[in-house]
C-alpha cells in the first residue's frame, strides 16, 4: 500500500512506502521513493510538507487524511470503508484544500454513472448499480480469482451496506439480495456488498425509490465462499471489470429505463500488462486529479463523486481507459404514464 504526492508546479511525483524492498525496484526505474511509515503520524506530516497533493492506496485513510489536512495537502484515495469516508468529510469540513475519497471504480466511477442517468429523468424510480471484478476464465470451485486487495474483498463481504428501500435509506446485510441476471449470453449472480455506493444514498435521498448496489460474481460463487480464503483462491491478472448501471424514471411524461454498461479487459498500458482491476482502478483516481488540477473539480472542502461530470471524466485522457470492448449507453421506453 502507497502513497504518491505530487508538486504542482514541477509536476514531479514521489512515492511513499514503508517496505524497502518495493522502493527499491521503484528507484530502479528512476521513481523518486521515499521510506515513509503512513502509521506514524508525525513523520507522514513531516515528508507531506512542501506537496500540493496525495494519492493515498493506503487503507490508514483516516490517518492518512488527518496528516493531509495538517500538511496543507490535498486529499484523495480508494478506500471503500463507508465509516473512513465520513470521518474523512469531518477532517474536511472549512478546510481550504480539497477532500476527495473513494475515487476507484466502485466506490467512484460507478457513482458517477449513476448519478449521470438519474439526473436525465423527471422523476426518479429506480438506480440499480452492479460491478463485478471477474476472472476472464473461471475455472476453480468459486468461479473467481483474487484480481485486487484481499482486505477491500473482506471489506464488501462483511461490512453492512446502505441502500435506499421503498423511499427510505438503510442498512442491508452483505451476500444477501441476490439476483440472477444475463447478459451478452453469459449468466451472472448479484448479491449485496459494502462500499459501493459511495455518498449516493445522501444524494438521492428522497429523490429515488430504490437504489442498491451489488457485486456481480459467476453463479455458484456465493455459495461456496465457505472455503474463500487468500489461500483457498488463486490470482490472475486475466481478469473482466462488469460495469452495468440502470436508471428507471419518468421522462416526458414517459416510463424509461437508461442502461450504461462497459465490460474492460485485461491489456498493455503503455507498453505494461495490466489487469482490468488495475486499469479501471488507477484510471478512476488518476482522471479524477487530472480533472481537480484543470479546476474543473472543486478545489476546497469535501468532493463528491457526484460532481464529476460524466462526459468530461469520459473524455479525460484517463477516462478513455474505460472504453471497453462491449459500451453502450441506451434508452428503453417501458410504457406509456
Amino acid at each position: 500500500m502507497r502513497i504518491c504526492c505530487a508538486k504542482r508546479e514541477t509536476s514531479t511525483w514521489s512515492l511513499f512506502d514503508r517496505d524497502e524492498h518495493a522502493l527499491a525496484t521503484l528507484d530502479a526505474q528512476g521513481i523518486a521513493t521515499r521510506r515513509v511509515d503512513s502509521a506514524d503520524t508525525s513523520a507522514l506530516c513531516q515528508a507531506l510538507l512542501g506537496f500540493d497533493a496525495l494519492v493515498n492506496a493506503h487503507y490508514l485513510a483516516i490517518g492518512v487524511a488527518s496528516a493531509a489536512r495538517w500538511a496543507g495537502v490535498h486529499y484523495f484515495d480508494l478506500t471503500e470503508d463507508v465509516r473512513a469516508t465520513h470521518a474523512i468529510r469531518a477532517i474536511a469540513e472549512d478546510s481550504v484544500q480539497a477532500f476527495m475519497p473513494q475515487c476507484g471504480l466502485a466506490p467512484g466511477f460507478i457513482g458517477i454513472v449513476a448519478h449521470d442517468l438519474a439526473t436525465r429523468l423527471d422523476d426518479l424510480r429506480e438506480v440499480k448499480m452492479r460491478v463485478g471484478a471477474l476472472p476472464e476464465f473461471s475455472t476453480n470451485a468459486l468461479k473467481y480469482n483474487l484480481t485486487w486487495s484481499i482486505d477491500g474483498l473482506i471489506n464488501e463481504y462483511c461490512q453492512p451496506c446502505e441502500a435506499i428501500c421503498e423511499g427510505h435509506t438503510q442498512w442491508v446485510q452483505p451476500l444477501e439480495g441476490v439476483e440472477h441476471f444475463s447478459l451478452d449470453g453469459i449468466e451472472y449472480d448479484a448479491f449485496n456488498t459494502s462500499g459501493g455506493l459511495g455518498t449516493l444514498c445522501e444524494m438521492l435521498a428522497e429523490k429515488v425509490e430504490t437504489l442498491d448496489y451489488k457485486s456481480v460474481r459467476y453463479p455458484g460463487h456465493r455459495e461456496g465462499l465457505k472455503t474463500m480464503l487468500r489461500r483457498a483462491v488463486p490470482s490472475t491478472a486475466q481478469d473482466v471489470v462488469l460495469i452495468f448501471v440502470t436508471v428507471t424514471g419518468m421522462r416526458h411524461g414517459q416510463l424509461v429505463q437508461d442502461v450504461f454498461m462497459r465490460k474492460i479487459f485485461a491489456k498493455q498500458v503503455c507498453g505494461m500488462p495490466m489487469s482490468a482491476i488495475q486499469i479501471t482502478t488507477a484510471g478512476a483516481i488518476c482522471a479524477e486529479l487530472d480533472l481537480f488540477r484543470e479546476g474543473v473539480l472543486p478545489q476546497s472542502g469535501f468532493v463528491r463523486q457526484e460532481q464529476v461530470p460524466l462526459a468530461v471524466f469520459l473524455d479525460n485522457r484517463f477516462g478513455k481507459l474505460y472504453e471497453g470492448a462491449s459500451a453502450a449507453v441506451s434508452e428503453h421506453a417501458l410504457a406509456a404514464a
